[in-house]
Protein backbone atom coordinates (compact mmCIF):
# COMPACT_ATOMS: atom_id res chain seq x y z
CA UNK A 1 0.00 0.00 0.00
CA UNK A 2 1.23 3.39 -0.79
CA UNK A 3 1.31 6.05 2.12
CA UNK A 4 -0.17 9.29 1.71
CA UNK A 5 -0.19 10.56 5.03
CA UNK A 6 2.48 8.83 7.06
CA UNK A 7 6.04 7.91 6.38
CA UNK A 8 7.30 4.42 7.70
CA UNK A 9 11.06 2.73 8.10
CA UNK A 10 12.13 -0.29 10.41
CA UNK A 11 15.81 1.16 12.33
CA UNK A 12 17.20 -1.93 13.99
CA UNK A 13 14.19 -3.58 16.30
CA UNK A 14 12.56 0.06 16.35
CA UNK A 15 9.23 1.17 14.22
CA UNK A 16 9.21 4.68 13.09
CA UNK A 17 5.95 6.11 12.09
CA UNK A 18 5.68 10.36 10.59
CA UNK A 19 2.89 12.20 10.57
CA UNK A 20 3.29 13.32 6.94
CA UNK A 21 0.38 16.39 6.25
CA UNK A 22 2.60 19.24 7.04
CA UNK A 23 0.88 21.30 4.66
CA UNK A 24 -1.87 20.75 7.36
CA UNK A 25 0.10 20.62 10.29
CA UNK A 26 -0.32 17.06 10.47
CA UNK A 27 -4.22 17.07 10.94
CA UNK A 28 -6.23 13.83 11.51
CA UNK A 29 -8.55 12.54 9.10
CA UNK A 30 -10.47 9.51 8.44
CA UNK A 31 -8.20 8.52 6.01
CA UNK A 32 -5.21 9.08 8.54
CA UNK A 33 -6.29 6.94 10.84
CA UNK A 34 -6.89 4.04 8.40
CA UNK A 35 -3.22 4.40 7.12
CA UNK A 36 -1.84 4.53 10.96
CA UNK A 37 -4.20 1.60 11.81
CA UNK A 38 -2.52 -0.45 9.19
CA UNK A 39 0.85 0.72 10.53
CA UNK A 40 0.79 0.01 13.76
CA UNK A 41 -0.25 -3.26 13.10
CA UNK A 42 2.64 -3.46 10.17
CA UNK A 43 5.09 -2.47 13.04
CA UNK A 44 3.85 -4.90 15.78
CA UNK A 45 4.63 -7.94 13.11
CA UNK A 46 8.64 -6.00 12.16
CA UNK A 47 9.69 -4.32 15.11
CA UNK A 48 9.79 -4.63 19.12
CA UNK A 49 9.30 -0.89 19.73
CA UNK A 50 7.60 2.28 18.34
CA UNK A 51 7.94 5.80 17.74
CA UNK A 52 5.60 8.29 16.18
CA UNK A 53 6.49 11.81 15.66
CA UNK A 54 5.73 14.40 13.15
CA UNK A 55 7.09 15.81 9.76
CA UNK A 56 7.36 19.65 9.69
CA UNK A 57 7.27 22.20 12.14
CA UNK A 58 4.38 20.88 14.41
CA UNK A 59 4.07 17.16 16.14
CA UNK A 60 -0.09 17.44 15.68
CA UNK A 61 -2.46 20.67 15.24
CA UNK A 62 -5.56 17.84 15.85
CA UNK A 63 -9.14 16.41 14.21
CA UNK A 64 -9.30 17.89 10.44
CA UNK A 65 -12.13 20.40 11.12
CA UNK A 66 -12.76 20.73 7.10
CA UNK A 67 -13.73 17.06 7.05
CA UNK A 68 -15.49 16.97 10.75
CA UNK A 69 -17.62 19.46 9.89
CA UNK A 70 -19.61 17.85 7.13
CA UNK A 71 -20.21 14.78 9.32
CA UNK A 72 -23.72 14.18 10.83
CA UNK A 73 -23.27 13.50 14.46
CA UNK A 74 -23.90 9.60 14.34
CA UNK A 75 -21.11 9.72 11.53
CA UNK A 76 -19.29 11.51 14.05
CA UNK A 77 -19.90 9.27 16.41
CA UNK A 78 -18.40 6.10 14.92
CA UNK A 79 -15.43 8.59 13.96
CA UNK A 80 -14.71 9.56 17.24
CA UNK A 81 -14.72 5.19 18.15
CA UNK A 82 -12.80 4.60 15.48
CA UNK A 83 -9.87 6.69 16.76
CA UNK A 84 -10.74 5.19 20.20
CA UNK A 85 -10.32 1.48 18.71
CA UNK A 86 -6.69 2.26 16.34
CA UNK A 87 -5.69 4.69 19.53
CA UNK A 88 -5.78 1.76 21.73
CA UNK A 89 -4.33 -0.48 19.91
CA UNK A 90 -0.86 1.43 20.14
CA UNK A 91 -1.89 1.80 24.53
CA UNK A 92 -2.97 -1.64 25.11
CA UNK A 93 -1.30 -3.72 21.80
CA UNK A 94 2.61 -5.78 21.79
CA UNK A 95 4.53 -2.90 21.19
CA UNK A 96 6.06 -0.28 23.71
CA UNK A 97 5.38 3.25 21.54
CA UNK A 98 7.37 6.78 21.97
CA UNK A 99 6.32 9.73 21.26
CA UNK A 100 8.37 12.51 19.83
CA UNK A 101 6.97 15.81 20.40
CA UNK A 102 7.72 19.03 18.98
CA UNK A 103 5.79 22.47 17.54
CA UNK A 104 1.71 21.77 18.52
CA UNK A 105 0.50 19.02 20.29
CA UNK A 106 -2.94 20.21 20.31
CA UNK A 107 -6.96 18.72 20.47
CA UNK A 108 -6.10 15.12 19.13
CA UNK A 109 -2.83 15.43 18.92
CA UNK A 110 -2.63 15.27 22.55
CA UNK A 111 -4.97 12.81 22.07
CA UNK A 112 -2.32 10.40 19.89
CA UNK A 113 0.51 11.37 21.97
CA UNK A 114 -1.51 10.43 25.31
CA UNK A 115 -1.97 6.96 23.46
CA UNK A 116 1.64 5.94 23.99
CA UNK A 117 3.75 5.03 26.80
CA UNK A 118 6.72 7.85 26.83
CA UNK A 119 6.46 11.37 25.47
CA UNK A 120 9.69 13.32 24.59
CA UNK A 121 8.67 16.68 23.66
CA UNK A 122 11.53 19.42 22.50
CA UNK A 123 11.62 23.04 23.84
CA UNK A 124 9.41 23.99 20.87
CA UNK A 125 6.31 22.02 22.07
CA UNK A 126 3.28 23.23 23.00
CA UNK A 127 -0.39 21.85 24.11
CA UNK A 128 -3.79 22.66 24.05
CA UNK A 129 -7.23 21.34 24.08
CA UNK A 130 -9.46 24.05 21.86
CA UNK A 131 -12.59 21.82 21.78
CA UNK A 132 -14.78 24.28 23.81
CA UNK A 133 -13.92 27.00 21.92
CA UNK A 134 -14.63 25.30 18.78
CA UNK A 135 -18.18 24.08 20.04
CA UNK A 136 -17.04 20.71 20.36
CA UNK A 137 -15.85 18.18 22.91
CA UNK A 138 -12.41 16.00 22.52
CA UNK A 139 -13.60 12.82 20.91
CA UNK A 140 -10.09 10.73 20.46
CA UNK A 141 -9.91 9.30 24.21
CA UNK A 142 -8.75 12.89 25.83
CA UNK A 143 -11.08 12.74 28.58
CA UNK A 144 -9.78 9.48 29.53
CA UNK A 145 -5.98 9.34 28.59
CA UNK A 146 -5.24 13.12 28.59
CA UNK A 147 -7.13 13.64 31.74
CA UNK A 148 -5.42 10.78 33.65
CA UNK A 149 -1.91 12.30 32.82
CA UNK A 150 -3.05 15.09 33.96
CA UNK A 151 -5.40 15.36 36.48
CA UNK A 152 -9.17 16.17 35.98
CA UNK A 153 -8.31 19.73 37.06
CA UNK A 154 -5.88 20.81 34.71
CA UNK A 155 -7.84 19.10 31.73
CA UNK A 156 -11.20 21.15 32.83
CA UNK A 157 -9.05 24.48 33.25
CA UNK A 158 -7.38 23.38 29.38
CA UNK A 159 -10.84 23.04 27.96
CA UNK A 160 -12.68 25.85 30.01
CA UNK A 161 -10.16 28.69 29.08
CA UNK A 162 -8.40 27.59 26.17
CA UNK A 163 -4.66 27.47 27.98
CA UNK A 164 -2.01 26.65 25.88
CA UNK A 165 0.74 25.35 28.36
CA UNK A 166 4.14 25.03 27.22
CA UNK A 167 7.12 22.05 27.21
CA UNK A 168 8.34 22.51 31.44
CA UNK A 169 4.76 23.12 32.71
CA UNK A 170 3.65 19.89 30.21
CA UNK A 171 6.57 18.10 32.68
CA UNK A 172 5.11 19.20 35.21
CA UNK A 173 1.77 17.62 34.68
CA UNK A 174 3.15 14.62 33.41
CA UNK A 175 2.13 15.01 29.90
CA UNK A 176 5.55 14.25 28.90
CA UNK A 177 8.51 12.35 30.63
CA UNK A 178 11.90 13.82 28.81
CA UNK A 179 11.90 17.20 27.96
CA UNK A 180 15.13 17.85 25.12
CA UNK A 181 16.62 20.78 23.35
CA UNK A 182 14.53 21.64 20.17
CA UNK A 183 15.26 19.45 17.36
CA UNK A 184 16.65 16.18 19.41
CA UNK A 185 13.20 14.67 20.49
CA UNK A 186 13.12 11.93 17.66
CA UNK A 187 17.09 10.61 18.15
CA UNK A 188 15.64 10.72 21.90
CA UNK A 189 12.82 9.16 21.77
CA UNK A 190 14.26 5.93 19.08
CA UNK A 191 17.55 5.74 21.70
CA UNK A 192 14.86 4.98 24.46
CA UNK A 193 12.89 2.91 22.43
CA UNK A 194 15.89 0.82 21.18
CA UNK A 195 16.68 0.42 24.73
CA UNK A 196 13.27 -0.79 25.71
CA UNK A 197 13.37 -2.84 22.65
CA UNK A 198 16.55 -5.37 24.37
CA UNK A 199 13.64 -6.23 27.69
CA UNK A 200 12.29 -9.51 27.50
CA UNK A 201 8.87 -9.51 25.24
CA UNK A 202 6.98 -10.71 27.69
CA UNK A 203 8.02 -7.78 30.50
CA UNK A 204 7.05 -5.19 27.70
CA UNK A 205 3.57 -6.73 27.56
CA UNK A 206 3.13 -7.08 30.88
CA UNK A 207 4.18 -3.38 31.56
CA UNK A 208 2.10 -1.83 28.94
CA UNK A 209 -1.14 -3.90 29.02
CA UNK A 210 -1.26 -4.93 33.51
CA UNK A 211 0.11 -1.60 34.30
CA UNK A 212 -3.25 0.42 33.12
CA UNK A 213 -5.41 -2.31 34.52
CA UNK A 214 -4.42 -2.62 37.75
CA UNK A 215 -4.69 1.38 37.70
CA UNK A 216 -8.47 0.84 37.27
CA UNK A 217 -8.78 -1.74 39.81
CA UNK A 218 -9.59 -1.33 43.90
CA UNK A 219 -5.82 -2.13 45.87
CA UNK A 220 -6.39 -5.39 46.85
CA UNK A 221 -7.66 -6.49 43.17
CA UNK A 222 -4.27 -5.05 41.84
CA UNK A 223 -2.29 -6.76 44.94
CA UNK A 224 -4.23 -9.97 43.37
CA UNK A 225 -3.64 -9.73 39.99
CA UNK A 226 0.64 -7.79 40.38
CA UNK A 227 1.08 -11.34 42.17
CA UNK A 228 0.05 -13.37 39.29
CA UNK A 229 1.56 -11.60 36.63
CA UNK A 230 4.99 -11.39 38.96
CA UNK A 231 4.96 -14.91 38.86
CA UNK A 232 4.72 -15.99 35.23
CA UNK A 233 6.95 -13.28 34.17
CA UNK A 234 9.36 -14.32 36.49
CA UNK A 235 8.95 -17.96 35.50
CA UNK A 236 9.17 -18.02 31.96
CA UNK A 237 12.83 -18.78 30.00
CA UNK A 238 14.20 -15.63 29.18
CA UNK A 239 13.86 -14.99 33.00
CA UNK A 240 15.68 -17.23 33.95
CA UNK A 241 18.45 -16.56 31.47
CA UNK A 242 18.03 -13.19 32.34
CA UNK A 243 18.80 -13.62 35.79
CA UNK A 244 20.96 -15.81 35.58
CA UNK A 245 22.84 -13.38 33.69
CA UNK A 246 22.93 -10.81 36.56
CA UNK A 247 23.93 -13.38 39.22
CA UNK A 248 26.75 -14.19 37.49
CA UNK A 249 27.95 -10.63 36.88
CA UNK A 250 27.31 -10.94 33.21
CA UNK A 251 25.52 -7.90 33.02
CA UNK A 252 26.16 -4.49 35.11
CA UNK A 253 23.77 -3.47 37.79
CA UNK A 254 21.35 -0.13 37.59
CA UNK A 255 23.35 2.85 36.87
CA UNK A 256 23.52 5.77 40.07
CA UNK A 257 22.18 9.06 38.08
CA UNK A 258 23.72 10.97 40.93
CA UNK A 259 27.80 9.51 40.27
Amino acid sequence: MELTYLTYEVRGDVAILGLNRPQKRNAISDAFVEELAMLVRRAESEAKAGVIHGHGPHFCAGLDLAEHVKKTPFEGVHGSRRWHEVFGWMQKGKLPWFAALHGAVVGGGLELASSVHVRVADSTAFFALPEGQRGIFVGGGASVRSARLMGLARMTDMMLTGRSVDVDTAERWNLVQYVVPEGEALEKAIALAAHAATNAEISNYAIINALPRIQDMSTDDGLFVESFIASFTATSPEAEERLNAFLTKKVGKVANPNA
